[in-house]
């Protein structure tokens, strides 16, 4: 059984689009594509530094394009869809609906451009953050943010949990972090997943309004609990509750154990979500997509973890 899973805001670094431009269409679908966003994501993605492409505003358009474009590359429909499953993280969860056709690539970008303005405003009215607690009890974490004022915003599994909270909060977390932790501080402008993110909630709803989702056409996993999604009405809703909910990514991982899944696929720009599976999947295998030369290993991989499924 094989997993593709889409990663979240963070795992984007300058120029990472570059060498994809070279493949047939992709450039001409990034710019057809920045009509929808609303941003120009050939620039983005392939110009502009690192300050740039974390600005809210840009960074999540950014991420679902590029996972949008690598499962175009990698021919996901053409897949048996009782072989694979698919899951995102936060922003991430986006591009998971475009590729189990939950919404049309464009319906998809235009949501995660609503999404990416609402959230870039809601963090520009108080200084916010968040970081990563690496290590430690995962319960004892959680309950030591709580006591801080922050949110476990993201519960990753595998000794990972992010914070979310104000600047003094998180700076008092790194002054004095869990025992058998450490702290780092990661490249997003704001308390993603807390009640910060509420004035984005509104203008999501009212366009959720002018959609018509379909239902998933592979098992799609939801970050609110884990829990397969059937309805892609019922998916829409669960990514507006996630702006201001935590991601457990905790929970969509053991889905997939319990799934049977024993290859994960982490789609472009790949390599955290990844990490993460390699500390809590144990014996699960793992490919991140990042360049176009990691396109011929995906499809052995594909056929590695799928052949017994369609068999």
């Amino acid at each position: 059984m094989l997993a593709i899973v889409c990663p979240g805001q963070g795992s984007q670094t300058p120029g990472f689009l570059e060498p994809w431009l070279e493949l047939p269409g992709i450039a001409e679908a990034l710019r057809q594509w920045s009509e929808a966003t609303k941003v120009d994501l050939v620039a983005h993605g392939t110009t502009s530094d690192e300050e740039t492409i974390k600005d809210t505003a840009v960074a999540q358009p950014l991420i679902v394009a590029a996972g949008l474009l690598a499962t175009q590359a990698l021919g996901t429909d053409k897949l048996d869809p009782q072989g694979w499953m698919t899951a995102g993280h936060s922003v991430g969860e986006i591009t998971a609906a475009g590729l189990a056709s939950v919404l049309s690539p464009v319906d998809a970008l235009e949501f995660v451009r609503v999404r990416a303005q609402g959230m870039a405003s809601a963090a520009a009215m108080e200084p916010t953050g968040m970081a990563a607690v690496l290590g430690g009890d995962q319960d004892e974490v959680t309950t030591y943010l709580e006591n801080l004022d922050i949110t476990p915003a993201n519960v990753n599994g595998g000794g990972q949990v992010v914070a979310a909270g104000s600047k003094n909060a998180l700076a008092k977390l790194a002054e004095n972090p869990p025992e058998k932790t450490r702290v780092i501080e990661l490249k997003v402008a704001g308390a993603f997943h807390t009640e910060y993110m509420a004035p984005a909630v509104a203008d999501l709803q009212a366009f959720a309004q002018t959609l018509s989702p379909n239902n998933p056409t592979v098992a799609l996993a939801s970050n609110s609990d884990g829990a397969v999604i059937n309805s892609g009405e019922d998916f829409v809703d669960g990514l507006i509750n996630q702006v201001t909910s935590p991601v457990r990514w905790d929970l969509c991982q053991q889905t997939m154990m319990d799934a049977g899944v024993t290859g994960i696929i982490e789609l472009l720009p790949g390599g955290t979500l990844t990490g993460i599976a390699r500390r809590a999947m144990k014996g699960v295998k793992t490919l991140a997509i990042k360049t176009p030369g990691d396109l011929d290993k995906a499809q052995e991989f594909i056929a590695e973890h799928t052949q017994n499924i369609s068999a």
